[in-house]
């Protein structure tokens, strides 16, 4: 399995209303036939120093294996969402790892 991490950390002057699009376009993402499960959240409460809470979306989607992560990537739902919240981010950082077996 392949878990794909996504970190957003929105622009400073966006309205409520484009929060809220930012994370309307978000949600269509676990969708993706290719997604095997999803989520999307915001910084939890934990507060401890390790533990960075600045972004405002996080987006956690696993994938069978390589291939559909790059599936995912090319995917019309994926390009509609970047094409409608790209604009939205100042910042994104991604992190993809592999599981290792049990």
């Amino acid at each position: 399995m392949l878990t794909h991490t996504v970190l957003f950390w929105a622009k400073d002057d966006l309205t409520a209303a484009q929060l809220k699009d930012f994370e309307g376009g978000l949600l269509t993402l676990p969708g993706i036939s290719t997604v095997s499960d999803g989520w999307v959240g915001t910084a939890s409460a934990t507060d401890r120093k390790v533990v960075d809470r600045s972004y405002t979306f996080a987006l956690c989607l696993r994938f069978k294996d390589v291939a559909a992560h790059d599936a995912y990537q090319i995917d019309p739902i994926h390009d509609a969402f970047h094409a409608r919240c790209s604009n939205y981010w100042r910042k994104v950082l991604v992190y993809d790892f592999d599981d290792l077996p049990r």
